[in-house]
């Protein structure tokens, strides 16, 4: 096999980049949607000003995590034939990172939420707090000591 070039890595770099993005936008558009038309349903003009302010905030997060997770694909469609693939791939893993935070953090307020309206008080925070943990560790922690561990 032929040595591959540093222009040839970049590229293939960011084809591999795209493809975890492609998963993560898919689960962003959706709880996206979800979100939006939870407004426009009988049960959400009942719920209390904390689910309406939660509700607010997910929505936010899960916007922030839309725009963070294709940006590299609009810098990608921007800068592309000016030779700057390396400031790319690096903006983008830092946006791709920042993402999929916000994703996390947009999923577990939205058990959060969904905790709230079925089972009101420290249940409701118990789920948020479990599913944001659970999150956090198989997104962030265990993959920084695995790589943490390699080095």
């Amino acid at each position: 096999m032929p040595e591959e070039t540093e222009s040839d890595q970049l590229e293939r770099n960011f084809s591999e980049l795209l493809q975890e993005l492609r998963v993560a936008q898919a689960g962003v558009q959706i709880l996206f949607a979800f979100l939006l038309t939870i407004v426009f349903t009988p049960v959400f003009e009942r719920v209390s000003t904390f689910a309406r302010d939660l509700h607010l905030t997910t929505v936010l997060l899960a916007a922030g995590s839309a725009a963070f997770l294709t940006a590299p694909a609009a810098w990608h469609r921007v800068l592309f034939r000016h030779g700057r693939r390396r400031e790319i791939l690096h903006a983008a893993n830092i946006f791709a990172l920042i993402g999929l935070g916000m994703l996390a953090a947009s999923m577990s307020c939205t058990v959060l939420l969904v905790g709230a309206v079925v089972v009101p008080g420290w249940p409701a925070a118990l789920m948020g707090a479990v599913s944001g943990l659970v999150f956090f560790g198989l997104w962030f922690a265990l993959p920084a000591r695995l790589r943490n561990r390699s080095h």
